[in-house]
């Protein structure tokens, strides 16, 4: 059963700010705080290799000490109204109506929201009373991959139906005033919010890539390296040094098994659909694809444009690829990393 990816939407935040604009920001946000610590703050910032980034809090909400139930009021709502836009613009681009759609996945990590997202928008547009709903929370940035692969075992085993993943991530809920470990200064030099949505299709007469396998890889005892502690203040980041070094050391079992199951090599792959994670993860992977002669620059425009919106981003980095005249029969290679430790992968023939 043939399963492919009919559009890729996203819709952007209505705040953004540019990383130059946000340092007088730090500066209240390190008051008292000492000044070797400011220092290196804005350093990080200024080396993260993100131009600019999207919230869905206006920039003094961001930095102002509020109560995790007030957060996380403000990212429900605001994720309810941008999911409700994000999937309407989506529809719209794809000429599908809302009662069209016969599983809805929502993945989102940077709030709680019960009942889901999902919920809201079947409500909001209309859906179907027997849409088929699956949320998926604690995925992290792997989860738009995820997303995918949940989307296409639904859609293998049902032909002719009709699937939307709709990630929308606030990175800006989880970042705690009164939190300043590296986890949370880097995590918040590297992040930014964002909404994306994929639609999909097993319908014969589709158009657009279609995803010839999927394939997840969980490595062992690694829980420790990335995820949210539950606190009393909010979603406090976890966030190991480790987390690089780990996916250098895995990377050649994660990529080529899957390649080789399908018959392929690093050299058969066209286009690698790439989760930029931050900086150090970026450097490494471009490193290890540069000796494969491939490149990710979609992914590192992406970082440069909006940051790491968790699991949303790659929507991003694939929103670029669907939007060019790719030749038939090139093939992609989607990759993200998430907390469990683990990864996702999807490929893709044009």
């Amino acid at each position: 059963m043939s399963v492919k990816i009919h559009t890729v939407t996203k819709v952007l935040p209505k705040y953004t700010k540019k990383t130059e604009d946000i340092l007088p920001f730090i500066d209240l946000w390190m008051e008292g705080q000492d000044n070797r610590l400011k220092r290196k703050t804005i350093k990080i910032f200024e080396n993260a290799q993100v131009d600019q980034r999207y919230s869905l809090f206006e920039p003094l909400e961001v930095f102002t000490q509020t109560s995790f139930q007030k957060r996380n009021e403000i990212y429900s709502r605001e994720v309810i109204a941008i999911g409700t836009e994000l999937v309407q613009k989506a529809l719209q681009k794809a000429h599908w109506n809302a009662d069209s759609i016969d599983y809805i996945i929502t993945v989102s990590c940077t709030g709680i929201m019960i009942p889901s997202l999902d919920a809201y928008l079947i409500n909001a547009l209309k859906m179907r009373q027997d849409v088929v709903r699956l949320p998926v929370t604690e995925m992290g940035c792997a989860a738009g991959v995820s997303g995918l692969i949940y989307a296409t075992q639904f859609l293998k085993a049902n032909p002719g139906k009709r699937a939307a993943v709709i990630a929308v991530e606030s990175p800006a809920a989880t970042f705690l005033l009164n939190d300043f470990s590296m986890a949370n200064i880097v995590s918040a030099a590297i992040f930014g919010d964002g909404a994306a949505c994929t639609l999909l299709t097993s319908e014969a007469d589709a158009s657009g890539p279609e995803i010839m396998d999927t394939k997840m890889y969980h490595f062992f005892n690694a829980e420790h390296l990335m995820g949210f502690e539950l606190t009393n203040n909010g979603l406090k980041m976890v966030l190991d040094e480790g987390v690089p070094e780990t996916i250098s050391t895995h990377f050649s079992n994660i990529l080529n098994p899957f390649l080789e199951q399908n018959k392929l090599t690093v050299k058969d792959i066209n286009h690698f659909i790439f989760h930029p994670g931050g900086k150090k993860i970026l450097e490494l992977v471009e490193s290890l694809f540069d000796e494969m002669g491939k490149n990710i620059d979609d992914t590192r425009e992406v970082l440069r444009l909006y940051g790491n919106m968790s699991s949303a981003t790659i929507l991003y980095v694939l929103e670029r690829f669907m939007d060019r005249n790719i030749p038939k029969n090139e093939q992609g290679l989607m990759l993200s990393f998430g907390p469990g430790f683990s990864a996702q992968q999807v490929l893709l023939k044009w």
